[in-house]
């Protein structure tokens, strides 16, 4: 083709946009206007009466929102998701046979019982983690040898009645005396094994049809509860062993009603039992069959066993008579007075109530004697026999009694179930005529309504005071106190005396550990009703506790949850800093990792809670240190997502501080940042954006007539942003900063600095990585062909400087954009090309299409002088040139698709920008139409709108 010369179209932006205006019509309703929908009805004739019909009329009004719960898909769903159905199903096979009591068909216990009762599940896992030992255990069993497990795994299911006979009389020979053995020198990890070993041993027997052997395993494991010779662990073994003794009351349980199938009133078909049947509906053989299982029980000869054994099944006696469980949950109780051992006496009463609050939760009358027979019992702990056992194994009074408090906290809570205040007074009343034990009130103020406790606090306190030198750690009836109070608060008039007394006694304290377990919940009562003294005097005085030999580094946590309750009541930031001992307080922690945690949880709590902004001094300077902190422990290994939440989080401090009309201060305050937060560009982002808005703050204080200090000081806000952007680590940051801080520069009529902006922007995009930060298989040319659009755009409106000719910048983009290296298989440059024609012909229009406020574009300048639009018409003829040399480069059938879309791109813009009455123009429209025909590879829908 021979050379194209470009003629630019004039065009008249106001007549166009007037003739391009829609006219608005009034709408006649609203999308999201309920629909009102009208129903006639008529009446009917009555009889043969020739009465006319009466119509009535009426309104409904149905509006349906389509993010409710009633739309399609959700109802399609039948409330929930796939995957949450999908969660469902995995989590009701995963359960199993393995599932303790709490399972469907114990739904109307849950209706017995308080919001604030907490069930055993919950309780596990703090009991294991809390009672544990070194000491090495022994487990006497005879189910655990290689042996007997390949047995157990290899044994085939008998079909036959007098297989099943023969295979039973085999494993009655098994467990003679003479096979059970004893493991020693079991560390508690073995031993954990062990056990569960066991309950996967009951598990397999129970399903090979192996039922004798499955009862004798739980007999064993029962018998193991009887066993003290390693006390500490005790409670954590009974949570274990209880466990495989609720998977044997399920098995059980689960068997019976699989073969209590019944037939229903007039039907001639079995059919299983439902959740909610009655003894009634429960077949005689299934009854015998219950009946049987409860024999086989009675004969066990040791109590203990018999006893815990008994209680795994106690559900199974809903296949009987109604009344069976009241009965049996009463002998049950008695028969715990025959266990002599104070500590398995109290655990198996604690294993009926648990038992018992599931089955029958409506039956509370063995509760009230368990405890009872408890009180008659206590001074029992301190007989001879248990001084003589705590001597063996070295173990101090205070230690034993806390292996009261699993078993007693929750027998107290099935009593204080629903229960009254009247319960309460009944039972301290018991504890103070029979024993003020340290242990009893504990766990008394643990099971009881918080709000019960709460009104009692002045008493409490007393009754701590007066409590017996038993043994049992005063300190943890303080720190239950504190959580009672904290959860419920005290009459308003005791409140300082509770604290006072209180506090006298947790000050006294010398264990480190004691003192803070205690300080860590009274925190929250001080903060949540008294004021900065009384916050100041506690702070103070665990820095005083924790100082010395460096105690504070064991207790990190216990500290960090000191702060955290601070934060949870403690919203105003300039009281919270004027405390004169949190600071130091922060100080305690020392260790790098803890304490950025701190303030972190700090800066989190300032970003939520600090809606307005502030210039309080002290606020700035704390928050300055606690970002500085956070700042300072970001290094090389750093994970990017940890250093985008620290990097959010200064940024949200950076954006709550401010002057007001004190700009120069506002800047002091951004420099100052800079040199603290250099290595984080999140931070150094927003520092340059806030920058700018505060240049932009003050051309709107002065309407944009800027004053000989104005103008220094918006200067002075250019010279901040040119300095910190090329600290930035990303290229792209870079770029968008320098184009953005151009404009704002250019708005305030700092000519000098706009074009030092957008020349550092054009020499900085050779630099730019082939592909982008996020995402290595993307190429950064879609990124760099819309930033390129935008400062084209942006040139329009900057007028050229004299000494440098026409539109200089755009031609320095051009010289820099020929030698960049593009994507040999993209078309990127010449796209652009097209649009920068475009922005050359709206450079040559007398007048331009928009104008930055108080800034002479080159329309002003140059007022289309017709030197100005031949050199402009020059740069496009080139253009234009390179366009179609590089049409002819996609010549092959592989590049067809691509010829001819830029061939129909180089057409609208001719047609838009161009001025198509000249023939040269005429002619290259209609050789670009035909070239995107010539393949039929063109884009339907794109040359219909040509």
């Amino acid at each position: 083709m021979a050379t194209i010369e470009w003629y630019p179209r004039q065009r008249n932006y106001d007549s166009e946009r007037n003739f391009e205006a829609c006219i608005p019509q009034p709408a006649s309703s609203h999308p999201l206007k309920p629909v009102t929908v009208t129903e006639m009805k008529r009446a009917e004739k009555r009889g043969g009466s020739n009465t006319p019909q009466k119509s009535s009329t009426t309104t409904k009004t149905e509006f349906v929102d389509p993010l409710s719960l009633s739309d399609p898909l959700f109802q399609a769903l039948d409330g929930s998701d796939p995957l949450s159905q999908l969660a469902a199903e995995k989590t009701s096979k995963s359960s199993g046979r393995s599932a303790s009591f709490e399972g469907k068909g114990d739904k109307k216990s849950s209706n017995e019982l308080d919001e604030t009762f907490e069930p055993w599940s919950l309780k596990k896992a703090g009991i294991l983690a809390r009672f544990t030992t070194s000491e090495k255990l022994s487990i006497t069993t005879s189910f655990l040898s290689s042996a007997d497990k390949e047995r157990v795994v290899m044994k085939t299911q008998t079909t036959t009645v007098s297989d099943k006979v023969k295979n039973r009389l085999e494993q009655l020979d098994d467990f003679e005396e003479g096979s059970v053995q004893e493991m020693l020198n079991l560390s508690q990890q073995d031993y954990v094994k062990r056990i569960d070993d066991l309950n996967l041993a009951l598990i397999n027997s129970w399903d090979q049809d192996q039922r004798v052997k499955a009862l004798k395993i739980a007999i064993q494991c029962s018998k193991l509860l009887a066993d003290v010779s390693v006390i500490p662990f005790y409670p954590s073994k009974f949570v274990l062993i209880t466990d495989i003794l609720d998977t044997f009351g399920k098995l059980v349980y689960n068997r019976l009603k699989e073969k209590a199938q019944y037939y229903p009133p007039g039907s001639g078909v079995p059919v299983k039992l439902p959740d909610n049947f009655t003894p009634s509906q429960v077949p005689e053989s299934a009854k015998e069959t219950c009946r049987n299982w409860f024999f086989k029980i009675a004969s066990i000869r040791e109590l203990v066993p018999r006893f815990f054994v008994e209680c795994a099944i106690l559900k199974c006696y809903s296949f009987l008579n109604p009344g069976e469980y009241a009965e049996a949950l009463n002998r049950l109780t008695l028969m715990t007075r025959g266990i002599g051992n104070p500590l398995v006496s109290i655990h198996a009463k604690c294993y009926l109530s648990r038992v018992g609050i599931l089955v029958a939760p409506s039956i509370r009358n063995h509760l009230m004697p368990c405890f009872n027979d408890f009180l008659m019992a206590f001074s029992q702990l301190h007989s001879d026999s248990v001084q003589n056992t705590l001597a063996v194994q070295k173990l101090e009074m205070s230690k034993y009694l806390t292996l009261y408090s699993p078993a007693l906290d929750w027998i107290l809570q099935c009593i204080a179930n629903k229960s009254s205040e009247k319960t309460l007074s009944e039972i301290l009343e018991k504890c103070q005529q029979e024993c003020n034990s340290a242990l009893l009130v504990n766990s008394i103020m643990a099971a009881f309504q918080p709000e019960f406790i709460a009104n009692r606090a002045i008493m409490f306190t007393e009754m701590i005071k007066d409590c017996e030198d038993t043994g049992f750690p005063k300190h943890l009836l303080y720190r239950t106190l504190g959580i009672c109070v904290v959860m419920a608060d005290p009459p308003e008039d005791q409140r300082l005396a509770v604290l006072n007394e209180v506090w006298k006694a947790v000050v006294k304290l010398k264990n480190p550990m004691d003192y803070i377990g205690c300080a860590e919940i009274w925190i929250e009562y001080v903060v949540k009703h008294f004021g900065k003294r009384e916050v100041t005097t506690i702070l103070s005085d665990i820095i005083k506790h924790m100082i010395p030999d460096r105690a504070f580094e064991d207790f990190y946590p216990q500290l960090q949850s000191v702060v955290s309750k601070i934060l949870s009541y403690q919203h105003d930031f300039s009281l919270l800093f004027a405390l004169d001992k949190f600071m130091p307080f922060i100080d305690l922690f020392q260790r790098e990792a803890v304490k950025v945690e701190v303030c972190k949880n700090i800066a989190e709590a300032f970003s939520k809670h600090q809606v307005e902004v502030t210039n309080d001094p002290i606020v700035i300077n704390a928050m300055m240190f606690i970002c500085k902190t956070m700042h300072d422990a970001v290094n090389a290994l750093t994970l990017d997502d940890e250093k985008r939440v620290i990097g959010n989080l200064i940024c949200s401090f950076v954006r709550q501080i401010s002057f007001g009309r004190d700009f120069e201060q506002q800047l002091s305050f951004f420099v100052e940042a800079r040199a603290s937060f250099s290595n984080l560009d999140a931070v150094l982002v927003q520092l340059i954006q806030s920058v700018n808005n505060l240049s932009i703050g003050t051309r709107k204080v002065v309407n944009g007539n800027h004053s000989r200090k104005t103008g220094a000081f918006v200067r002075a806000c250019a010279a901040y942003c040119f300095i910190t952007i090329p600290s930035l680590s990303s290229v792209f940051s870079q770029l968008q900063l320098y184009l953005l801080s151009g404009q704002v520069a250019l708005l305030n009529q700092c000519f000098s600095q706009a074009d030092a902006f957008f020349k550092a922007a054009i020499s900085l995009i050779p630099d730019l990585p082939r592909t982008m930060e996020y995402d290595m298989k993307k190429s950064s040319e879609s990124f760099l062909l819309e930033y390129l659009h935008h400062f084209v755009s942006t040139l329009l409106a900057v007028p050229d400087n004299p000494e440098s000719g026409v539109l200089y910048l755009l031609r320095g983009l051009l010289n820099v954009l020929q030698d960049y290296t593009w994507d040999i298989n993209g078309d990127a440059k010449v796209i652009f090309y097209t649009r920068v024609i475009a922005m050359m012909s709206a450079s040559c229009q007398e007048f331009y299409l928009y104008h930055v406020d108080k800034v002479d574009s080159n329309d002003m300048m140059y007022a289309s002088d017709p030197k100005y639009v031949n050199e402009v018409k020059t740069m496009a003829n080139t253009l234009v040139n390179e366009i179609l040399s590089h049409l002819k480069t996609l010549a092959s059938p592989e590049t067809a698709r691509r010829q001819s879309y830029l061939s129909l791109e180089l057409v609208q813009t001719i047609i838009a920008h161009g001025d198509v009455s000249e023939a040269s123009l005429q002619t290259l429209v209609t050789n670009l139409w035909n070239l995107a025909q010539k393949n039929k590879q063109g884009d339907s829908k794109q040359m219909v709108t040509v």
